[in-house]
């Protein structure tokens, strides 16, 4: 950990955030680290520097879309200014739950709002009947690649009065001559206060004549030829998205977005996990293609967080059912995961690897998912599944942990212990228990509201309600008696009981 602390440091940008050079990818893996350092240690100012320039660079910047919400892919340059105009589903889902937590972690408003900016975005542009969401928007329109996003001056004139242009012009960097191809795709030069002082008038001003400006602008560019939508339904991208949804909708009280989740999580069960089967895609009606180690991974890991978010028997079922798959299609017995099942077509090779690419390692986030349900439900085959992985695997991370980060921070979790919480009662009684614990939870900890009525396997039967309200606290292997009153609830695990 040491080491990929150190290689963060090293090839940190401090001036735009991000790793130095260009382009510049979004990455999830090393923020949900540095994440990790600061719920550890909030007095961890390296940490809180490098977490806190990038989430800002890439959301002031033009990586963000100002007006609609949503990442793009990447951006061209250092300075998150011009982006690949592609937007992709996946991004999206991995950088909202980042985006929502490094709210809790700094009080930072505007964290909270990107957060929320991601996922009304995704709702609004890539949610498909019946609840899952599409794969990408394109990056070109009618007039070529950027034509949907981008402004000349003389557009922003004849839209704006002069004081919401100069707003525009000064927080945007908007000029005559343009940023991108002769037009203005907005990106960020100046905060609002810097603005405010700029313009002698006060910030709330500002924001106003900002927030008059977004309006027109929409309009106008709702009546564009849009970008061409990618509406293939991938199963991968999917549970990133139901993981984002459920994360963020519970650290951000937001219920519409983990009724979203439940939709997306409802659809890929009802459509694509077929004879105890899951597969890769669907499109028009079809589910296509023998799913991959990805895909188990990250439908695992979200059907967890989902659970942790609103308790349903049969998501636990069905994440049990993706764990016992895992092992026994996919695990490779002396460690590690093949990228495809057992009972997959013949292929000249079968790849086994822990790498993080685009999307982080499968096997990483199948290990992930394994620790936590095999916790939670007391399956040592799972847990021993994890450990073998963590041992084949640890030459690679001793030696490149930056390349394998989902990996290492399994390892951590793993070597950290950390808690699994299980509440019984009433919704109405659990809601400041279960809030408390979410406000305090470190990194791993999971926490989960049971109602008193739920169907459970033996190992969770046997965590009975008591009373209005109780606790089950474990921290790895180990579990403590009964805790039936909040205060006693928050001595025990450090959280606030007010």
């Amino acid at each position: 950990m040491r080491a990929w602390r150190h290689r963060l440091e090293r090839d940190f940008d401090p001036v735009h955030g991000g790793s130095r050079g260009a382009p510049k990818f979004p990455q999830s893996i090393p923020l949900e680290f540095l994440l990790g350092r600061l719920r550890r240690r909030p007095d961890d100012d390296g940490a809180r520097r490098m977490l806190e320039r990038t989430l800002h660079g890439m959301a002031r910047g033009g990586l963000y879309d100002q007006l609609g919400g949503g990442f793009f892919r990447y951006s061209t340059d250092e300075r998150w200014e011009i982006p690949h105009f592609e937007k992709m589903l996946y991004d999206n889902a991995l950088l909202l739950p980042i985006y929502a937590e490094a709210w809790r972690v700094t009080a930072d408003d505007s964290l909270r709002r990107t957060a929320e900016g991601v996922a009304d975005w995704a709702l609004r542009e890539l949610h498909l009947p019946g609840g899952a969401f599409a794969s990408s928007l394109d990056a070109d329109s009618g007039g070529g690649e950027g034509a949907f996003y981008v402004w000349t001056h003389a557009e922003l004139r004849g839209l704006l009065d002069t004081r919401e242009l100069a707003a525009v012009e000064a927080v945007w960097g908007v000029t005559p001559h343009g940023n991108f191809e002769g037009a203005n795709h907005l990106a960020g030069t100046a905060t609002e206060a810097e603005t405010a002082r700029r313009l002698g008038v006060p910030e709330a001003e500002v924001v106003r004549r900002l927030g008059t400006a977004r309006t027109k602008l929409r309009a106008a560019r709702a009546r564009r030829p849009r970008p061409g939508l990618d509406d293939k339904v991938l199963t991968a991208w999917n549970a990133l998205m139901i993981r984002g949804l459920a994360r963020a909708g519970r650290l951000l009280g937001r219920p519409d977005y983990v009724e979203a989740a439940v939709a997306a999580a409802d659809f890929l069960h009802r459509e694509l996990w077929q004879g105890g089967r899951l597969l890769a895609a669907w499109r028009d009606g079809r589910a296509r293609f023998p799913a991959y180690l990805d895909d188990h991974a990250f439908l695992l890991d979200a059907l967890l967080e989902l659970l942790q978010a609103r308790w349903r028997s049969d998501d636990l079922d069905h994440a049990a059912a993706i764990a016992d798959r895992l092992l026994d299609s996919f695990a490779d017995p002396a460690g590690g995961f093949y990228f495809t099942a057992d009972d997959h077509e013949r292929l000249l090779y079968r790849a086994r690897g822990g790498a993080d690419g685009a999307l982080p390692s499968g096997t990483g986030i199948a290990v992930r998912g394994l620790l936590r349900l095999g916790r939670l439900l007391g399956r040592t085959d799972w847990l021993a599944a994890a450990d073998r992985t963590l041992r084949a695997f640890a030459p690679d991370l001793a030696r490149f942990p930056a390349a394998f980060g989902s990996l290492v921070l399994a390892l951590e979790e793993s070597l950290a212990e950390p808690r699994t919480v299980v509440l019984r009662g009433s919704p109405a009684a659990l809601a400041p228990w279960h809030a408390a614990l979410a406000t305090g939870a470190g990194p791993g900890d999971q926490v989960f509201a049971i109602p008193p009525d739920a169907a459970l396997p033996e190992a969770l039967a046997v965590r009975t309600p008591r009373g209005e309200a109780v606790a089950y606290v474990c921290e790895g292997t180990r579990c403590l008696p009964p805790i039936t009153t909040l205060e006693a609830l928050s001595r025990t695990t450090r959280v606030d009981a007010g």
